[in-house]
C-alpha cells in the first residue's frame, strides 16, 4: 500500500500508485534519475542479456561450499554470504532516515536497519513486531502497547521513551514525513510511558483498526535522541537485522549481520542495496551475476526468462490493484447509472491480458481482493453490452463522449487505456485517451478531467476507505463524497468485535460495488527475478508488507 504502498508512481516507488497510507494520489516522489549499478555500465549490461549461458551465481555468493550444501538440504537455510538487490533509486537524494522513506529502495533499506512496533502480513492484517501484544480499553480510545525485549544496535534497549520519540518526530507538522498523516488519530501529547516497555497511546475517536497505524508506512522506531537526518547517514542506529556498514547515495547501501536480532540473526553474513533505476540494467545485471536479486521486472520480462534456467522469477501474486477512476460529483458520471453501464463495458479478461500481459487476474470493482475484510461473496461482474447500452439510454447519455486520462507513469496504463477505449466503442461510448505528463500525472488526476487510469500497491482495506472515499479523504480521486457512508465508516471503527465490523465494512463495499467510482478491472502481479542460488523469498507478500523485501530470511545455496 514502500502507493502505491502503496500505495500514484515512478518506476521505484514505494506504493505502486501512489496512495499508501496517508499520502496524496502520489507519494511525494523524487524525480527519477538514472541510477548507478556499481560494475554495470551500458556494455556489461548487454553482454550480460546476450551471454544467456552465464548462471545466476556468477560473480555472487561469498557463501562457503559448507554454506551452499547447508542451503540445498531440503531446503534449510544455509548461512554466509553476501546478498546484492537492485531496486530503482532516488538519487543523490536518498537518505537512511527511516522516517522519509518514499522509494521502494528507501523501503527496503529501512526494513533492513528498523523495525516497526507492527507490520502487515500477506493478508494487510497487522502482526506485531517490536509490540509483543496490544490491547484497547472498552471504549477503543486508548490503547495499551507492550514491547518486547529488543535492542538497538548500540546495545541500547528498545523503549517505550524511543517509541514516544519516534511518532512524536514523525508527528512533527514542521517535517516532511510520510507516516505523519497515518498518525492523526494519536494524541501524542496526552499518550505516554507506563513502563519502560509499555506505552499507552491516546486517541482522539474509538478506532478499532488502530494497529494498523503501528504497522503504517514508514513508522519506524529509532532511538531517542535521534533526530538529525545527516546523522541517519553517517552512522544510522536501528534495532533491525542488520547493521550499517556503508551508504553512497544515489549507488548502494552495505549492511553486515545483527548476530542479536531479537527475531534471529539473518542467514546472510552481508547484504547490498545497489540501484539500477532502468529495469533493463536490472535483469541484465541479474543475468551477468552481478546481483542476485532484482526488484520490480516487467511481465515481458519475466515470460523471456522464465523458463530458461538462468534465474527464477517470483509472482507476488495480485499485489496492485488496477482501475479507472470515475469522478462521481460531475457529468457524467454523477449519474450512477453511467457508472453501472461503464462496469459493465469492461472487459476485464481483455484488459489483463492485454494490459498486463496475463501477469495478474481479474477485479471485481472492489480493491483489496484476498485482503482481511474483502467481500469475495459479491458475484463476479462480466461485460455485458446490452444492458450497459440500456443504462446509458435510461441516463438520456447515448452517444455518449469521454475523455480517459492516461499517461506512462505507470506499466500498462497507456495500453489499458487503449483497450477499454475499444470495448466502450462496442455500446456506443466514445472515449478520447489523453496522455499526460508523468511527472504531475499524480496530482493532476485528484481533481480534474472525469475519467482515468489508476492503480494502488497493498494497503488494508480499512486504510483505501479512510484515505480515498470518505468525505474528508485528502486522496479521494472519485470525489466520492456520502455522509452516510462516512457515518458506516466510523460505526465500523467503533466496533470492537471483529466480526461485526467486518460486516459493517461488507456492508461498504457492496454499495461501492452498485455504484462506486472505481472501475476495479484488475490485481497485477509483482515480478522479482533471482539468482538460482538465492532461496527463501516469499511467494505470497504483496509490495510492502512485511515479508516484501525481508532478506534476513533469504540465504544463498
Amino acid at each position: 500500500m514502500p502507493t502505491n504502498p502503496t500505495t500514484p508512481t515512478t518506476s521505484g516507488s514505494s506504493e505502486s500508485t501512489g496512495t499508501g497510507p496517508g499520502a496524496g494520489p502520489g507519494p511525494a516522489h523524487h524525480p527519477p534519475r538514472r541510477g548507478v549499478l556499481l560494475g554495470v555500465t551500458a556494455a556489461t549490461a548487454a553482454a550480460g542479456l546476450g551471454a544467456l549461458g552465464l548462471t545466476g551465481c556468477a560473480g555472487g555468493s561469498t557463501g562457503s561450499a559448507e554454506s551452499a550444501a547447508d542451503g540445498e538440504k531440503g531446503g534449510r537455510p544455509g548461512r554466509g554470504g553476501r546478498l546484492r538487490a537492485a531496486f530503482a533509486g532516488g538519487g543523490a537524494s536518498e537518505t537512511l532516515d527511516p522516517h522519509l522513506s518514499n522509494l521502494f529502495a528507501d523501503a527496503a533499506r529501512a526494513k533492513a536497519l528498523f523495525d516497526k512496533l507492527a507490520d502487515y502480513g500477506p493478508d494487510l492484517s497487522a502482526r506485531p513486531r517490536l509490540a509483543s501484544g496490544w490491547e484497547p480499553n472498552a471504549g477503543l480510545d486508548r490503547w495499551r502497547i507492550t514491547l518486547r525485549e529488543a535492542s538497538f544496535h548500540d546495545g541500547r534497549p528498545v523503549t517505550a521513551a524511543d517509541v514516544l520519540h519516534s511518532y512524536r518526530r514523525i508527528a512533527d507538522p514542521e517535517r516532511a514525513f510520510r507516516a505523519r498523516a497515518s498518525l492523526e488519530p494519536v494524541d501524542l501529547e496526552a499518550s505516554r510511558a507506563t513502563g519502560a516497555r509499555t506505552v499507552e497511546f491516546v486517541l482522539k475517536r474509538p478506532t478499532a483498526e488502530f494497529p494498523n497505524v503501528l504497522a503504517s508506512f514508514g513508522a519506524y522506531i529509532v532511538p531517542e535522541g535521534a533526530d538529525d537526518s545527516a546523522d541517519f547517514d553517517r552512522k544510522p542506529v536501528g534495532s533491525g537485522p542488520f547493521r550499517f556498514v556503508s551508504f553512497a547515495p544515489g549507488r548502494s547501501a552495505v549492511f553486515r549481520r545483527n548476530d542479536d536480532y531479537w527475531d534471529g540473526a539473518p542467514h546472510l553474513d552481508e547484504l547490498e542495496i545497489v540501484v539500477a533505476n532502468e529495469e533493463s540494467a536490472r535483469i541484465n545485471a541479474l543475468l551477468g551475476g552481478q546481483v542476485e536479486y532484482a526488484h520490480e521486472l516487467n511481465p515481458a520480462t519475466a515470460r523471456a526468462h522464465e523458463d530458461r534456467g538462468q534465474v527464477g522469477i517470483v509472482r507476488l501474486r495480485g499485489s496492485a490493484m488496477q482501475a479507472f477512476a470515475m469522478k462521481t460529483d460531475r457529468p457524467p458520471f454523477d449519474d450512477k447509472r453511467v457508472r453501472q453501464a461503464f462496469f459493465l463495458i469492461a472487459d476485464r479478461q481483455e484488459l489483463v491480458d492485454g494490459a498486463l500481459s496475463g501477469a495478474g487476474e481479474v477485479g471485481n470493482d472492489l480493491f483489496g481482493k484476498g485482503y482481511e475484510y474483502y467481500a469475495d461473496g459479491l458475484p463476479q461482474r462480466e461485460q455485458d453490452l446490452d444492458r450497459a447500452r440500456a443504462l446509458l439510454k435510461e441516463a438520456g447519455a447515448e452517444n455518449l463522449k469521454v475523455t480517459l486520462d492516461t499517461s506512462e507513469v505507470a506499466a500498462g496504463f497507456t495500453e489499458a487505456a487503449s483497450i477499454f477505449r475499444d470495448q466502450a466503442a462496442k455500446a456506443g461510448v466514445t472515449v478520447t485517451v489523453r496522455t499526460g505528463s508523468k511527472d504531475t500525472y499524480w496530482s493532476d488526476i485528484l481533481d480534474s478531467g472525469t475519467l482515468c487510469c489508476y492503480r494502488s500497491g497493498a494497503m488494508p482495506i480499512e486504510a483505501h476507505l479512510s484515505q480515498r472515499l470518505l468525505t474528508d479523504s485528502t486522496t479521494n480521486a472519485t470525489h466520492w463524497r456520502h455522509k452516510d457512508f462516512d457515518t458506516l465508516y466510523r460505526q465500523a471503527q467503533s466496533t470492537r468485535d471483529a466480526g461485526e465490523r467486518a460486516a459493517v465494512y461488507e456492508r461498504m463495499q457492496r454499495r461501492l460495488h452498485a455504484e462506486g467510482g472505481f472501475l476495479v478491472w484488475g490485481f497485477a502481479d509483482w515480478i522479482i527475478g533471482t539468482a538460482r542460488t538465492v532461496r527463501g523469498v516469499r511467494q505470497e507478500a504483496p509490495a510492502n508488507t512485511l515479508d516484501w523485501a525481508r532478506f534476513d530470511k533469504v540465504w544463498l545455496a
